[in-house]
């Protein structure tokens, strides 16, 4: 009898709980009801754990994405990708340049080269404003006399084993007399302005020997390399581009100790040293000093024309008290490390790494390895604090299981794919934003292949693929057609260049007049050989897998015979891309906001294990990305990122598909709160920048209980 009403009365209890947790557990709509807090939580997944929280080391976008909460750069880009200032409030760009007399040279009146005439001839010039330039540019004219100095010079020699090592060398330099000019900004013309005046071979003939002397001797392979050194050791005509900035007083880290000039200069001496093995340091390498001139004011002098080198301060700044050379020594000696490990003790070795502490909005509390990171708002922040007052960073690596942590309210944002788009679009719960990045699809094709080496060719190639089709449906409409190197979101990029037409007959016209002719077989052939190339891309993507496919039907179309394969990423790159040991490949570059591309265009990039992996060479291209490097007006940079563009456009040695759209989702009720006329919280929409990011104002997202009606 007991067994009998324990059934029945079991089953009534658990349906009684089961209608109790109904309507007691908080439904997705009013997840906050049971805990406040949540709306006060920022939640976001990564696929991915960080790995060092430090911004001069780490290089994963998972530690990027937690270092740019808690750390502050000087500078960093406005909503319009303008820079503007962080921890300075403002900066100038201007130019102190050297020309060195050289007494072996003769003017074009025939007189020798002294101080005092190079000084006179120059400084008429200037007055009598017989040049725009000197006459614009130019502020203040002096004669430096003559100097000796000594200097360690570092040469990299191929050792017995065939690996580079470093050799240093002491020279003594005696350096002549100089004229010394000071411009209101940057020419990078300065010294062709002047051969008027100098003469056309007056950099061209300098007694190096003469003036640069080892303080030992040297064996002929070192004493090579210091020669090839010497244009570095004592230039001719140099450019020292100038930058000082005005620090922000009064801003704080995060445990209190006061941000000054000390702090910007330790953390670029802090990339510098080799001990550290930053990945920030060709981004420094072109600074000769940084001075404190005095708290809150830096003066950065460069030892070239490079005018990327000012967005590389937009990188956070270290707290220069933990983590210099006394407390790094404080730090291993209570660590206990036995006497081997204090010896090679460093700042990759520090604690700080994994307990960070910067200026930034967000504060370290904790980091659960695989699991979770956890930041807090920093309440002095010196613009004020974040609506959010926590932020937690999930590690989830399976995107599906992100999307269910999304959709259940677990995550507030997901990455949607382009297939998964239309049914986010279509859903009221969630507002989304599909926006242009700064990155860019394309297949490459190798220039040193006599296969691709007419550009007529590689234009055919690029005719005989429907892109519109498959940003429509490989894409789902997620992405856009591009035409060239830049991306389409910057300055850079010339809107007015049209893609290639989708043009198969054209394409054959181009084939059959380069003297491809179809065989009986249907393949394109020429002197007995077929038009045939191996396309490869890596494994894991599987859109690239398929634009593999789409090309290698579309050329089959027209008579060209491609075979396709796919390898493992690691494969990939080491033993095909970085090699040039390819035909083509289905790539995408992901860009910067900087117009250079020297690294990825320029010809001397084109050697195995450098970026400019398609051996695309051209005269003018590099002429052009070396210029816009050196080019510190943005006028007039414009235009020559603009005939860069058309030149690689006309030239095609890729061929540009589309850049991709990226569509990220979040709950509607997160919303901008900001400050009404009359003091009061006003609920907006959050909008998409320029750049497309949409989190350029997530300092003031906050989630309301309830969803606004915007």
């Amino acid at each position: 009898m007991i067994v009998k009403r324990l059934l029945l009365f079991i089953p009534l209890v658990l349906v009684l709980l089961l209608l109790q947790s109904f309507f007691w557990v908080p439904t997705y709509e009013n997840q906050a009801a049971g805990n406040p807090n949540r709306l006060v939580t920022y939640i976001e997944a990564s696929s991915g754990d960080a790995k060092i929280l430090n911004p001069i080391l780490n290089a994963d976008s998972a530690s990027s994405g937690i270092v740019n909460q808690v750390f502050e750069g000087l500078l960093d880009l406005d909503e319009n990708l303008d820079l503007r200032g962080r921890l300075a409030t403002d900066w100038q760009i201007f130019e102190r340049a050297y020309l060195v007399v050289n007494p072996y040279h003769r003017f074009p009146d025939g007189t020798e080269v002294t101080g005092a005439r190079l000084f006179q001839k120059i400084h008429a010039a200037w007055k009598t404003g017989t040049d725009e330039g000197l006459k614009n540019y130019v502020q203040s004219l002096e004669l430096l006399p003559a100097i000796q100095r000594e200097e360690t010079v570092s040469l990299l020699l191929p050792s017995k084993e065939g690996r580079p090592q470093l050799k240093d060398v002491r020279v003594t330099v005696d350096v002549l007399e100089r004229v010394a000019f000071t411009l209101s900004q940057v020419d990078q013309d300065l010294f062709d302005r002047l051969k008027p005046i100098l003469g056309e071979q007056y950099f061209e003939h300098f007694p190096y020997e003469e003036m640069i002397r080892p303080q030992e001797d040297l064996t002929k392979e070192i004493e090579q390399a210091l020669r090839e050194k010497f244009p570095e050791i004592l230039p001719v005509g140099e450019h020292n581009p100038t930058i000082v900035l005005h620090l922000r007083e009064g801003v704080t880290f995060q445990d209190g100790h006061e941000f000054d000039a000390g702090d910007v200069k330790f953390t670029y001496e802090a990339i510098m040293n080799p001990k550290n093995l930053s990945p920030r340091t060709p981004d420094f390498e072109p600074i000769k000093t940084v001075e404190i001139v005095d708290k809150y004011t830096v003066k950065i002098i460069y030892k070239r024309l490079y005018s990327p080198a000012i967005n590389a301060w937009t990188m956070g700044i270290l707290p220069e008290h933990l983590l210099n050379d006394v407390a790094l020594t404080r730090e291993k000696q209570e660590r206990g490390l036995s006497e081997d490990a204090q010896e090679s003790f460093g700042m990759r070795d520090s604690q700080f790494n994994r307990h960070p502490i910067g200026s930034g909005r967000f504060q370290f509390v904790e980091w659960q390895g695989d699991e979770f990171i956890h930041l807090e708002r920093f309440d002095t922040y010196w613009e004020g604090p974040a609506q959010y007052q926590d932020y937690f960073m999930r590690i989830i690596p399976e995107l599906f299981t992100q999307e269910v942590e999304f959709r259940t309210g677990a995550i507030d944002f997901y990455g949607a794919q382009p297939h998964q788009v239309d049914r986010y679009k279509n859903d009221s719960t969630y507002q989304w934003f599909s926006s242009l990045g700064f990155a860019y699809t394309y297949i490459g094709y190798n220039n040193r292949k006599p296969l691709f080496a007419d550009a007529d060719i590689r234009k055919a190639l690029g005719m005989a693929i429907n892109v519109d089709e498959i940003i429509q449906y490989l894409m789902y409409e997620e992405g856009e057609r591009t035409t060239g190197p830049y991306p389409k979101n910057t300055e850079w990029y010339d809107p007015s260049i049209q893609p290639l037409p989708y043009d198969p007959q054209e394409a054959q016209v181009i084939f059959h007049d380069a003297g491809w002719h179809k065989n009986e077989d249907g393949w394109l052939e020429k002197d007995g050989k077929i038009f045939q190339f191996n396309l490869i891309t890596n494994n894991g993507n599987p859109i690239r897998k398929n634009l593999m496919i789409i090309a290698q039907n579309a050329w089959k179309k027209i008579g060209v015979k491609v075979n396709t394969q796919v390898f493992e990423w690691a494969v990939f790159l080491g033993d095909f891309v970085n090699t040039g040991d390819f035909d083509a490949v289905v790539l995408g570059w992901s860009m910067g906001i900087d117009p250079d591309l020297y690294q990825i265009w320029h010809s001397s990039q084109a050697g195995p294990q450098q970026l400019n992996f398609m051996g695309y060479t051209s005269q003018r291209a590099d002429e052009l990305i070396v210029r816009i490097r050196q080019e510190y007006n943005r006028d007039r940079q414009r235009q020559l990122t603009h005939e860069l563009h058309r030149l690689i456009h006309e030239d095609q040695p890729y061929t540009f598909l589309y850049a991709p759209l990226s569509t990220r989702v979040l709950d509607k009720k997160i919303v901008l709160v900001q400050a009404g006329a009359d003091g009061k919280e006003e609920y907006k929409k959050i909008y998409p920048m320029k750049s497309g990011d949409h989190t350029f104002l997530f300092h003031q997202w906050r989630k309301l209980e309830f969803t606004p009606d915007f």
